[in-house]
């Protein structure tokens, strides 16, 4: 909705407000430290080395960390240890007899908080001791062999105008937007909806990602992930494993890090914004070297709404998470894991002293929210002892708490015209068990789900009022196997996928969806530098429980024929590996949906929804949608070689779904083109300086309908039936980062400055509307509908910490 564009600017207000005084907090603080502290200028690198399947650890593998002369071998354990390596950033190889050798880019060694380096070695195909074969950087897997993509822990935790938020962060990978301006945390995957896409931490899959979440989609103005667990993400846009159930675009896989087994450490993390502080070591370590048992933990606090406050600004934002990690070895076979994360979020209002057409119009329509939501989870690992495989166990539980509510006077909170209390529950079990059959690897397993959803809704606009509770069954079951021919030049995976439920009334529907995969990757030389790799799926997911749980005003489930939505993918693309550390790749794809969701009230697809605070598919849907996304990407990759990082991607696509009378239209994410560049320079010194441009070409926009919403307001109604008849101009945004590193005896300082929108251009907006009004700020008689001017476009500074000891 336009209310967005206001929240930038007063965010920039206070930006410019407490940016003076949080600078002398640092430097008042740094000069302290400078004082008590002696300096120190060497580290430790320490980490595990595994065989990628089994699982084993490799004793007697060598680590070295390039043009430093520094390196060591492997205990039993397959545990190392480089104790005086100099603080600053190294590209990290490890090799073993009979293994492809593999180099971790970009590890920066600190004096205190230095997490471990682990690597799992794949066994290559070319078994002699007097052959060295080098394992490709960019890691894929035979099921996913192409339309993949791997962040570090260091790449998204310096990455220019990320503000340490991982969503953010993704949104510059190929293929990958955020809603046009910039202003949400929407993961939008060639010209998919956000709502496509699942996400999953180690093994528990968690509903979204951000706090204040639009319920029925994903997206929210803040990440809740915490940077400083999180050992790496993956991102799928495309071959997805049998494992997955739900995704249409895309998966987010995110492996969090063990906590330190030798001694306790944390680390503090403040911004403009929010301050986090993680702690982790182990537990029942007694006078052991190293615990069996181990623990990570965070709490993060927003103090947004103190300083809008304090400053007069209409919106109150204010959220807390929380999230942990604690990990048991119960023998050298077993482990257990236990994680959760969580989130309070409270968005109020206030009125501003002066009146401002703009603010107003923002007090007038913003909900009122209220929401928590909970993610818990144990998976237990298991190893077989004869090496032929290995299973994961997993018990979760999810709870989404939302009080939405948008009032005619917001600032009383009086005049309700829509409210939605809901509660969204799921209890979860899967169980996958992958066996090693000769050249063949093969997983199998099913999934066993409860939802749990209740809703109370008035919606005076729509003249909607119901009750609703449902409770019913989800499972599925998987299959995927994989084998590489020719020493390992061809790959090739097919994986078949079912899913049913005991809600819908579709008929057969381990049958309607039967699911297959299959993905093939041919190494066309012999220097393995040029391959070629391909995909073809089909794909299904169930509509969002918002859906499922409408009642129309007689009590009747509205939806309960609702279709499992479907998605098929053709995907073929070539890479290049130019040298050891970079690469070229070029991919076309084409996505065809079916079943999709189309609302009856504004005959539009659903895919066109849920890209701003409101709940989505609260309302009768048909099941007779279909939708197609296709296009080509290009990217350039080059992993921290000679001080220097860089991605450069390109996508060229088209998107559009139908409604109800089967006509296509532009969907809002068909941008048409999406370029980005990040990159960075490293200098001695442990300075360090990135950036990132991001362009989107025009989208289109639902225009206001200015007289149903003058009639409706403070509601705003848009016209869909002209949806593309207008469009946004094109988005382009430069941000620019310093860090600078300081380490001393038993603590790391880092100091970062972040200028976001460096060329101050103005985010692309549909026109903000809000009732005509004096100069006091009383509504004019008769009533207006008038458009707010657009502000002009601004340069965001930021300013932030962040402390290891």
């Amino acid at each position: 909705m336009t209310y967005f564009k206001p929240y930038l600017q007063m965010f920039y207000r206070v930006i410019d407000y407490i940016c003076p005084c949080l600078r002398l907090v640092l430097i008042s603080f740094f000069f302290s430290l400078a004082v008590s502290a002696q300096a120190q200028n060497s580290g430790t690198l320490s980490g595990y080395v595994t065989d990628e399947k089994t699982q084993e650890p490799l004793f007697g593998a060598t680590i070295l960390l390039e043009d430093s002369g520094l390196g060591t071998v492997t205990n039993e354990l397959g545990f190392y240890e480089i104790l005086n390596v100099p603080t600053k950033t190294y590209n990290v190889r490890a090799s073993f007899v009979g293994y492809s050798s593999l180099t971790k880019y970009n590890i920066v060694v600190r004096s205190a908080g230095n997490s471990l380096v682990n690597f799992a070695l794949s066994a290559s195909s070319q078994n002699l001791e007097d052959v060295v074969v080098t394992a490709n950087p960019f890691q894929k897997q035979p099921e996913t062999p192409l339309s993949i993509q791997r962040l570090s822990a260091e790449e998204i935790a310096t990455y220019p105008g990320g503000n340490n938020d991982i969503a953010k962060v993704v949104q510059s990978l190929p293929g990958v937007s955020g809603s046009v301006g910039g202003f949400r945390n929407d993961v939008i995957i060639r010209g998919g909806a956000p709502n496509e896409n699942v996400y999953y931490l180690d093994d528990v899959e968690i509903p979204n990602i951000n706090h204040f979440s639009t319920q029925g989609s994903a997206g929210g103005p803040v990440g809740l992930l915490n940077v400083s667990f999180i050992e790496g993400v993956t991102l799928a846009t495309s071959a997805f494993n049998a494992r997955y159930d739900n995704p249409l675009s895309g998966v987010l896989q995110f492996d969090q890090r063990r906590g330190n087994a030798r001694k306790f450490q944390a680390n503090l993390r403040v911004s403009a914004s929010e301050t986090a502080l993680t702690a982790e070591g182990p537990l029942f370590k007694g006078k052991a070297e190293a615990s069996n048992t181990t623990y990570i933990v965070s709490v993060r606090r927003s103090y947004l709404q103190l300083l809008f406050k304090l400053i007069g600004l209409p919106i109150l934002p204010d959220y807390w998470d929380y999230q942990y990690k604690i990990n048991h070895k119960i023998d050298q076979y077993n482990e257990l894991n236990f994680i959760g994360i969580g989130a309070i979020d409270d968005f109020s209002v206030q009125a501003p002293e002066d009146f401002d057409a703009s603010q107003q119009a923002t007090l007038d329509q913003v909900p009122v929210i209220n929401q928590w939501t909970t993610t818990a989870g144990i998976s237990w690992k298991k190893r077989f002892q004869d090496g032929s495989g290995y299973m994961t166990t997993t018990l979760s539980t999810n709870i989404l708490n939302n009080e939405f509510s948008r009032f005619e006077d917001n600032e009383n909170q009086a005049g309700k015209y829509f409210s939605n209390a809901s509660r969204e529950t799921e209890r979860k079990f899967r169980y996958e068990q992958t066996r090693f059959m000769g050249a063949w690897t093969v997983s199998a397993g099913l999934s066993l789900q409860q939802a749990l959803y209740s809703n109370l809704t008035e919606d005076a606009v729509n003249d909607f009022r119901y009750d609703s509770a449902i409770d019913f069954f989800k499972y599925g079951l998987f299959f995927q196997s994989s084998r590489a021919y020719l020493d390992d030049r061809v790959s090739i995976s097919f994986g078949l996928r079912a899913d049913a439920n005991s809600f819908t009334n579709q008929k057969n529907q381990l049958i309607q969806t039967l699911s297959p995969r299959l993905s093939a990757s041919y190494t066309l030389d012999d220097a393995r530098r040029w391959s070629i790799n391909a995909s073809l799926g089909r794909y299904y997911k169930i509509p969002p429980y918002t859906v499922l749980g409408f009642r129309n005003n007689a009590g009747e489930l509205a939806n309960q024929d609702a279709k499992y939505i479907r998605s098929d993918h053709l995907v073929a693309g070539l890479e290049f590996l130019s040298t050891p550390s970079s690469r070229f790749t070029l991919e076309g794809f084409y996505k065809k949906y079916n079943n999709y969701p189309v609302s009856i009230i504004d005959d539009i697809s659903l895919a066109n929804k849920g890209a701003g605070f409101e709940v989505l598919g609260n309302e009768p849907v048909s099941s007779e949608g279909e939708g197609r996304t296709y296009g080509i990407e290009f990217l350039f990759q080059q992993k921290f070689t000679k001080n220097v990082y860089a991605i450069l991607a390109y996508t060229l696509f088209k998107s559009e779904f139908s409604t109800n009378e089967e006509a296509y239209l532009p969907s809002v994410w068909d941008s048409r083109n999406l370029l980005t560049f990040t990159g960075g320079y490293k200098f001695t010194n442990n300075w360090e300086v990135s950036i990132r441009n991001r362009f989107i070409g025009k989208t289109p926009f639902a225009p206001v309908d200015e007289e149903a919403s003058l009639e409706a307001y403070p509601a705003i109604i848009l016209d869909y039936n002209r949806l593309g008849e207008q469009k946004l101009k094109p988005f382009n945004q430069l941000d620019i980062r310093i860090d600078k590193k300081w380490n001393f005896k038993k603590l790391s300082f880092n100091v970062y400055l972040e200028l976001q929108n460096v060329l101050a251009q103005q985010n692309p907006e549909p026109p903000n509307y809000g009732l005509e009004r004096d100069l006091e700020g009383n509504v004019t008689s008769p009533r207006n509908l008038i458009q707010i001017p657009a502000g002009n476009g601004s340069v965001l500074p930021t300013i932030g910490f962040v402390l290891d000891f």
